[in-house]
């Protein structure tokens, strides 16, 4: 209530803010929410929903974590001249998140450079480098509903910044006062002074040069779109770079043909789940088009749907990125460019369908945590300590995440819709679709199913339960899941791993529990590092379909007692 009063009487020069003050003086509940704590600040940046408090997304919070990356990057910066390269995408505020970030790096003397536009997150990762900035801060919150925005950090290799660099800025974050500790300059002032600079369209043309260099076939033209941006970020470059491939007939749904950032026809703007391609499913019904495509706001993640035999079929992202693999490696070995030692990089929650595939093409794969900054490591190590850059194909996430080459160090729905296509066109002039190659893959390995499952936990209370949860389960492990006996288990907190893959996990710690079944099958429980929620990854095998998803399904039915609710 201290925090909320100051607020109060502060003259706020976002007038929004105090009217939504205001609105919630005689609700106790409400005002706890906003300023019981800060919103964090950690490997992923911030998130939150967009408003007033402490505990919310607004120009505040925004100026109180660019003067913590400032204080940082001049602490750390051996007294050279530091720069930072900043983008936003549709969502709402952004724009003013962008402008005030960089408000206050040139109040502090450090360059900004600004996309004048909306820009994939992708093109953000790209700049840093091709800029040679000393970081990056990307305004989005990436497939999270409308009501939220979030601010990504980025390092000067163009990953999101690491757990150190994340526990540093977070620390001179803490040390600030929200409103009498941050240093910030008239925008237009730091622009006439050249403290803040444009980005220019040669930085945008060199990104999708270099998206092109990737290109395994160069031609898709024989391929039907439809396509949707879901109202992001993701027109101009998905749209530039299919042109390339030849791509010609392309419908966009017309209604998220254009950036905003209330997503008013999906209001959970995620190509992971099927409302929020619906509009794009309606189209294709009309068009007849070969393939759905649609790109998340911030234009990092990739959906698809097929059309087989009139039907529109949804893949996910395991699915997809087991025939990115797979393609990516047959047509390479066919023009005699699979390199010698390949190498293809996913995450522990991914499907374990990709060990095999590997095995056949002499793949070394390697695993790691979820988040893209992780394999963005690898593709580092590969390409400056090992000397192997030629040597990575692919590097997948299960939720839709995509990166095919080493030009930048995040996942890119502008490769991925790329690949997508020129993997379509493919087996089309094979006479197959997508499902049909799909299905040619699980007759050979076996039939892998994936499932998730989402709980959200609102509020104070809920980051309490969220917690209590893990404890129950890291202190008391389940002897049995759905039946199933289980025979080992990992603890990517404790980086330990007991019973049939007994020893230590040479991995960053992470608020991770995995748990191995006698059947084959494996459950994994994760606190999403963006959402207020607990995400449980099943994975099951069997010799059909139907049996792999029977005991999925019978995995599911268990979750709810596993976590005690």
């Amino acid at each position: 209530m201290t925090e909320y009063e100051r607020w109060l009487k502060e003259p706020l020069d976002d007038k929004d803010l105090t009217e939504e003050l205001l609105a919630v003086k005689d609700k106790p509940e409400e005002i706890n929410d906003r300023f019981y704590r800060d919103l964090e600040f950690g490997t992923g940046g911030l998130r939150g929903v967009i408003g007033a408090g402490t505990n919310r997304m607004n120009v505040y919070t925004v100026r109180k974590a660019t003067q913590g990356l400032a204080n940082y990057l001049l602490k750390h910066g051996e007294g050279r001249p530091q720069s930072v390269a900043i983008a936003h995408d549709s969502r709402n505020k952004g724009v003013a998140f962008a402008q005030q970030s960089a408000a206050v790096l040139a109040g502090n003397g450090i360059k900004a450079y600004l996309y004048p536009q909306l820009m994939p997150t992708p093109a953000l990762s790209y700049a840093v480098r091709h800029l040679k900035c000393d970081a990056g801060i990307c305004v989005t919150a990436s497939h999270n509903p409308a009501k939220y925005n979030g601010y990504k950090a980025y390092g000067s290799d163009g990953c999101q910044v690491t757990a150190d660099m994340a526990d540093g800025i977070m620390s001179e974050i803490n040390s600030l006062d929200i409103f009498t500790g941050v240093k910030k300059m008239d925008f237009e002032e730091g622009v006439k002074q050249g403290l803040i600079e444009y980005i220019g369209e040669d930085t945008v043309t060199a990104f999708l040069d270099d998206v092109y260099r990737e290109s395994v076939r160069g031609n898709a033209g024989n391929l039907k779109l439809v396509y949707t941006p879901l109202n992001g970020s993701g027109k101009m470059c998905v749209t530039r770079i299919l042109d390339r491939i030849g791509v010609k007939d392309i419908t966009i749904v017309p209604e998220q043909s254009e950036p905003d950032g209330n997503f008013p026809t999906c209001p959970y703007p995620n190509p992971e789940i099927r409302e929020a391609l619906q509009k794009g499913l309606e189209l294709c019904e009309k068009v007849q088009p070969d393939l759905l495509l649609a790109t998340d706001p911030d234009c990092d993640r990739v959906g698809i749907a097929v059309n087989q035999k009139g039907e529109y079929v949804l893949m996910t992202g395991n699915e997809v990125g087991i025939l990115l693999l797979d393609f990516i490696a047959r047509a390479k070995k066919e023009q005699g460019k699979l390199p010698a030692h390949p190498v293809a990089v996913t995450t522990i929650v991914s499907t374990d369908m990709v060990d095999p595939i590997a095995k056949d093409y002499g793949i070394e794969l390697r695993r790691c945590l979820t988040g893209f900054k992780y394999i963005g490591d690898i593709i580092a190590e590969l390409e400056e300590k090992e000397g192997n850059a030629d040597s990575y194909l692919l590097g997948f996430e299960e939720s839709y995440g995509y990166l095919s080459g080493g030009y930048v160090r995040d996942k890119d729905a502008v490769d991925g819709s790329m690949l997508i296509c020129e993997m379509a066109s493919y087996y089309k002039e094979k006479g197959m679709t997508l499902v049909d190659a799909m299905n040619a893959l699980y007759e050979k390995y076996g039939y892998y199913k994936n499932a998730l499952c989402n709980f959200a936990f609102e509020g104070e209370d809920g980051m309490k339960a969220m917690n209590q949860m893990m404890d129950t389960l890291r202190n008391t492990p389940p002897t049995e899941i759905a039946g199933f006996a289980v025979t080992g288990r990992s603890d990517y907190k404790l980086s330990l791993s007991y019973g049939d893959k007994e020893g230590t996990i040479d991995l960053p710690k992470s608020n991770v529990l995995e748990y191995r079944l006698e059947n084959g099958c494996k459950l994994i429980v994760r606190p999403s590092g963006t959402e207020p929620k607990i995400k449980i990854y099943l994975s099951g095998k069997g010799a059909t379909a139907a049996e792999s998803q029977a005991v999925i399904e019978k995995m599911k039915e268990a979750v709810p007692g596993l976590l005690g609710i």
